[in-house]
């Protein structure tokens, strides 16, 4: 038995081609439909991925899953007519009969492969920008989150022929065999692990790969930063889906005198927020088995090495417990390089807290390791923030809140180094699911690019040489000048 993912391409690839690329209307049209699909489900879909998670919290699901990807698709959907436009270039030579221009055209097939920790939001929108750059999609939904991607498989076909938008399910040989299909572009959201090979599987038949990964986001909290609201608003941040969200703050820098006191507001806060945590419904679990224990065992490591840990516990209860897959808030202070969770991407409710005595030092940190899919800084924007931003390399920067470098709708939210390559969201979206195909014809009665070929005259190496020399001239003196 096969798993029909190549007869799905293939049949995706004909209607491509049978049928040239859509025009405005129908790429408005199917992201029409693809929000329909989402919108006219969404109690389905919230209550899937409670399912699967176990606990989550069902206002919190519609408004990461549903909710906030709404302006970014709407912004998509109102600027394809605008983005299709093709770019005139040399509009002086037309008075010659030279036209140029630069064409976005559609790819073909898109493959997407989604995470498990959003799986609607993270495999709709960048299936909106590519059906808002005229190509046809392919969805493979993580196993993690097996009633969402069964939810999602059979409500498509309601509303999208398969050669238009086909949604697969499967485990991790089925994954594996989608990230080897030939298709004309590959989209990925998971961890740089899983990123790195699916970037390999792509290689092999040359498929360009948009990789949006994780990484230990950084925080430093200025030495004239409000520490009180700063403690407040990282420790909510740090529970954002229980902690399994790629933007979410990883650990965090907080000048040496107010370490305690920004330990002590983010108990405060955290306490507040979670009175009770095994039966609380909005309190998140840990996605799956191997995640609890996987962010179990960074503690316990952390905890071995020496590090000291603060968990937030409710009064009565005994965290972390495995029948609900939950594990208490953690602060933990100490860390050194020794330990796992140094190097590790959290993805859960803990966050790590150091001192630090100049914002050089925590440059030098940052610097150090792989870049960020995002860098936080909490503070007024001076001459510290600046020289911070300038001198750290991240996919993008947020000042005093969470995820604020994804709040315009028109902004590319993307990675960089191993967080991540290519972006979407507005306009970046379109592009990267576009090839922008240059044209150029001319009605002139010479060839403009005959002097490359045989016979080459005399006054054509006149030419050439005084061209050189001319070229040579401006150079050096370019040079001179910035000495």
């Amino acid at each position: 038995m096969t798993s029909g993912l190549s007869a799905g391409l293939a049949a995706q690839r004909r209607a491509f081609l049978d049928d040239g690329p859509p025009d405005a209307a129908l790429r408005r049209n199917r992201i029409d439909r693809l929000m329909a699909m989402i919108l006219d489900n969404a109690e389905d879909f919230v209550t899937a991925t409670a399912t699967d998670y176990g606990s989550r919290s069902r206002s919190a699901a519609f408004f990461a899953e549903i909710l906030g990807m709404i302006s970014v698709i709407e912004h998509t959907r109102a600027h394809v007519p605008q983005w299709m436009k093709s770019t005139k270039l040399m509009r002086a030579a037309r008075a010659v009969r030279l036209r140029a221009e630069v064409v976005p055209s559609p790819l073909g097939v898109v493959g997407i492969i989604g995470p498990w920790n959003f799986p609607i939001q993270l495999t709709v929108l960048p299936a909106a920008a590519a059906f808002a750059a005229g190509n046809r999609v392919m969805i493979k939904m993580s196993e993690v989150t097996p009633c969402t991607a069964a939810l999602m498989a059979a409500t498509a076909p309601r509303y999208f022929d398969t050669r238009e938008l086909h949604v697969v399910t499967g485990g991790p040989d089925i994954a594996a065999e989608f990230a080897g299909l030939p298709f004309d572009h590959l989209f990925f959201t998971g961890s740089p692990t899983i990123g790195a090979r699916v970037h390999q599987a792509a290689a092999r038949n040359l498929v360009p790969v948009t990789l949006e990964l994780g990484g230990k986001n950084p925080v430093v909290v200025s030495s004239d930063a409000d520490v009180t609201r700063a403690a407040t608003r990282i420790a909510q941040a740090r529970m954002v889906n229980g902690g399994q969200v790629c933007v979410c703050p990883d650990y965090v820098f907080v000048p040496d005198p107010r370490v305690d006191r920004f330990v002590e507001v983010a108990r405060r806060t955290l306490h507040g927020l979670f009175p009770t945590i095994i039966d609380n419904v909005d309190y998140c679990s840990s996605v799956n088995q191997a995640n609890f224990e996987r962010v179990v065992g960074l503690i316990d490591d952390a905890r071995a090495h020496g590090a000291r840990i603060d968990s937030v516990v409710p009064d009565g209860e005994v965290l972390p417990d495995t029948r609900s897959r939950k594990i208490a808030p953690t602060l933990i202070r100490g860390v050194d390089d020794r330990m796992r969770i140094a190097h590790e991407e959290v993805f859960g409710p803990v966050l790590v807290v150091h001192g630090y005595s100049t914002v050089d030092e925590t440059i030098d940190y940052i610097n150090e390791r792989p870049s960020p899919l995002v860098a936080y800084w909490f503070g007024p924007d001076n001459a510290d923030f600046r020289h911070f931003m300038s001198r750290t390399r991240s996919g993008g920067v947020a000042r005093n809140d969470f995820a604020a470098h994804m709040i315009p709708s028109s902004a590319p939210f993307g990675g960089v180094g191993r967080s991540g390559m290519g972006a979407y969201h507005g306009k970046a979206g379109f592009d990267t699911f576009s090839h922008r195909r240059t044209v150029v014809g001319t009605d002139l009665s010479f060839s403009i690019t005959g002097r490359a070929a045989l016979p080459f005259t005399r006054s054509m190496r006149v030419s050439a040489d005084l061209v050189l020399r001319r070229a040579r001239s401006r150079t050096a003196l370019r040079i001179k000048k910035f000495r």
